[in-house]
């Protein structure tokens, strides 16, 4: 890795909107409890791995990591004035569809090289309680090549955000528990990747396990 932060532009970017908008939504209009912030490694390479269940979880985890973090996004959104540059400045990058995995793994690398952590969903999609029944290896992966630990965060209640046929968000109560960080694989071997996905897997559902 190059730099030990994330571009100072970004940082002030990050923060502008992070007390403006993501910090009052999630802690006045969703109630929201935040444990294990001090687990968060302040400097260095870093893969955040967490549950997904909610448009809102990239912005919230984001917020409760307490730097700025980096997350895939659709080539598609990229196209949509206004739209563009709102996840621009949260550090989205952009996806092929069908090529997700390698474009991903390339843009995360890229990232991390110019100091961003990078938020990787383990499940790759949003589930519709915020278990990971089938993780991926990708963020595993991504931890492997740059030999970046990786951190667990469970979000709790996201789930309820936006129930089926809801325009508007409700006040539902979310929680974010944020785990210790885990050695990153021995090596990119799938084996290697496998084990320590099923223990980014276990630590959040053993997070997610313990609810409000």
């Amino acid at each position: 890795m190059t730099r030990n932060r994330e571009p100072f532009a970004s940082l002030i970017l990050y923060h502008a909107f992070k007390w403006s908008v993501v910090s009052p939504v999630l802690n006045i209009y969703l109630r929201g409890h935040i444990h294990g912030a001090e687990h968060v490694p302040m400097d260095g390479p870093l893969v955040v791995v967490s549950n997904h269940a909610s448009d809102f979880d990239p912005p919230i985890v984001s917020n409760c990591v307490r730097r700025p973090v980096a997350f895939m996004a659709k080539e598609e959104l990229f196209r949509v004035p206004g739209l563009k540059q709102a996840i621009q400045l949260y550090g989205a990058y952009p996806v092929k569809r069908g090529a997700a995995d390698r474009s991903a793994i390339r843009a995360a690398i890229e990232c991390l090289s110019q100091g961003w952590a990078v938020g990787v969903f383990l499940q790759g999609t949003r589930t519709p309680d915020g278990r990971i029944p089938e993780p991926k290896l990708g963020a595993a992966l991504i931890a492997a090549k740059v030999n970046a630990p990786l951190l667990p965060v469970s979000l709790w209640g996201t789930h309820t955000i936006f129930p089926k046929g809801s325009p508007i968000p409700r006040p539902v109560p979310v929680t974010v528990r944020i785990g210790q960080p885990i050695d990153p694989p021995a090596s990119t071997k799938r084996p290697d990747l496998a084990v320590v996905t099923q223990k980014c897997q276990a630590a959040i559902h053993a997070l997610h396990d313990l609810g409000r």
